[in-house]
C-alpha cells in the first residue's frame, strides 16, 4: 500500500520480543506498559508494517518501558536489517558509567539516543534534565552529533533550556512536541512555551501520532496549528514518527491520518518532514 509518493522515514517506532527468557522485561517505574505486553513486534513484523505502509525506512527507538536502559534487543534487530533500520538506544544519563554505554551502543550501530524523563510507566516530569552529573553526556553527544531524543512534557521546559543554554551543539529531539496542550485552538496560547522554543535552533520536533489526532480535537485543526508549526519552527527541524506499535492502529491508517494533517502544507515542507529531517539527523537512512 503506497500512500504517497515521497519518501518515508519513520523516526519513532519500537520492537519488543516475545521472547522473555533470552530478553527479560526491565521496564523503566518498574511496571511494563500496556502496549508492550499486548503488542510485542519483532523486527520481521516491524517491517512487515513498513512495507505496507510505504516506509522505506527507519529509526527504531528503544522501548523503555519493556526493557528500561537495556537495548539488546534493539541492538540485535538493527543488526539484522541495517538497510532499513537504525537505532536510537536509552540512557540514564546520572548513571556513573553513561559515558561507557554511550560507546556500546553506538558501537552495536546505533546513531541516536533517548532520555525518559516521564511517561505511561513514570508519570510526572523528573527534575534531573539539568543535574551536574548529565553534563558530560551532554557534552559527548554534542561532540559526536548524536541526537538526543526526549520524552518530557511541558514542565520539563525550563530545565530543558538551561542545558540548550550550555550545550548549544547538542541536538535535542522532543518526542511528541513535548506533549503540548493545543485543544484550545488559535492563537494557541496553553502551548505558548512550545512555540517559545524556537528561537532555539538545536531544538527540533518530532509529530507523532499523538499530535496528529490532538490537532483534529477540541478547537485545534491541522489547518491553524501546523502552518503556525512550521512557521514558527521551519519544517527543517520537525520529523515524523509514527509510535507504533505503542499506538494500537496499524502502521498503514498512522502514516494516512499523518499526510491528511500535513496536507495543509506545501508539498515541499511535507517531504522534509516525511523525510528530509530525518536524512539530516540520521545520515545512515539517507
Amino acid at each position: 500500500m503506497q500512500l504517497t509518493a515521497m519518501r518515508v522515514i519513520d523516526t519513532h517506532c519500537h520492537v519488543v520480543s516475545p521472547d522473555r527468557v533470552r530478553y527479560p522485561l526491565a521496564p523503566i517505574g518498574g511496571q511494563q506498559s500496556d502496549w508492550s505486553s499486548e503488542r510485542p513486534t519483532t523486527p520481521e513484523q516491524l517491517l512487515a508494517a513498513m512495507d505496507e505502509a510505504g516506509v522505506a525506512r527507519a529509526a527504531v527507538v528503544q522501548a523503555s518501558t519493556a526493557y528500561g536502559h537495556d537495548c539488546s534487543y534493539l541492538a540485535d534487530s538493527i543488526a539484522r536489517f541495517p538497510q532499513r533500520f537504525t537505532g536510537v538506544f536509552s540512557l540514564d544519563p546520572l548513571e556513573p558509567d553513561a559515558l561507557a554505554r554511550m560507546d556500546s551502543w553506538t558501537g552495536r550501530g546505533m546513531t541516536g539516543m533517548r532520555v525518559f524523563t516521564t511517561g505511561s510507566t513514570m508519570p510526572g516530569q523528573q527534575t534531573w534534565l539539568d543535574d551536574e552529573r548529565a553534563y558530560p553526556v551532554w557534552e559527548k553527544a554534542g561532540r559526536m552529533r548524536l541526537p538526543i531524543a526526549v520524552q518530557m512534557t511541558a514542565e520539563g521546559i525550563p530545565l530543558l533550556l538551561k542545558i540548550v543554554a550550555r550545550f548549544p551543539e547538542t541536538l535535542f529531539l522532543l518526542d511528541h512536541l513535548a506533549r503540548p496542550v493545543i485543544a484550545d485552538g488559535p492563537p494557541y496560547a496553553k502551548a505558548e512555551s512550545l512555540f517559545g522554543l524556537a528561537q532555539h535552533k538545536s531544538i527540533y520536533l518530532k509529530l507523532t501520532s499523538r499530535t496528529v489526532e490532538h490537532c483534529q480535537s477540541g478547537l485545534a485543526t491541522p489547518g491553524t496549528f501546523m502552518p503556525k508549526l512550521v512557521a514558527a519552527f521551519g519544517a527543517s527541524r520537525i520529523l515524523w514518527g509514527s509510535n507504533f506499535p505503542a499506538h494500537a492502529a496499524t502502521l498503514p491508517h498512522i502514516l494516512k491520518e499523518t499526510l491528511h494533517v500535513l496536507s495543509v502544507l506545501d508539498p515541499a515542507d511535507q517531504a522534509m518532514i516525511l523525510a528530509g529531517t530525518a536524512e539530516r539527523l540520521y545520515p545512515c537512512l539517507k
